[in-house]
């Protein structure tokens, strides 16, 4: 699962997701990528389910890129706690994604395969996706 091995801070405050994505929001290493179209927190199990179900239908072939990564600490407080006494403990990790962010990459396929892949890949997301080719990116 992918986690920062270190972070400056345990526990983040929420934030807001205004706007679009400005960075990260290209086609920059492969050829395809699976776009976000809307804004939200992935966790680190999605993308790690995503990325198994890209790898296993390519069959290892190509390369793939993972473009967002999961560095923004989760909490949550006990079931049945009363309130106060502060803020909960790290439960898990999440990637901040704002619409237009590329979430993988592919490269080395051929793009009906490419396709396939990242359809069942975003099946695995909270979130809609849709399927992006380098060249029509640049237009």
């Amino acid at each position: 699962m992918l986690s920062p091995k270190r972070v400056q801070w345990r526990k983040v405050q929420r934030g807001n997701m205004p706007g679009n994505a400005t960075r990260g929001n290209t086609v920059a290493f492969g050829e395809f990528g699976l776009v976000a179209l809307d804004r939200m927190w992935i966790t680190n199990r999605q993308l790690e389910a995503a990325r198994i179900a890209l790898n296993r239908h390519v069959k290892r072939g190509g390369k793939l890129w993972i473009r967002v990564f999961p560095d923004k600490p989760y909490t949550k407080k006990p079931a049945e706690t009363r309130m106060g006494k502060g803020k909960g403990a790290p439960e898990y990790w999440v990637a901040v994604v704002k619409p237009g962010t590329v979430l993988f990459e592919l490269g080395g396929v051929d793009r009906k395969l490419a396709e396939e892949a990242m359809k069942l890949a975003g099946s695995k997301l909270p979130i809609k996706t849709k399927f992006a080719v380098r060249e029509e990116m640049e237009v």
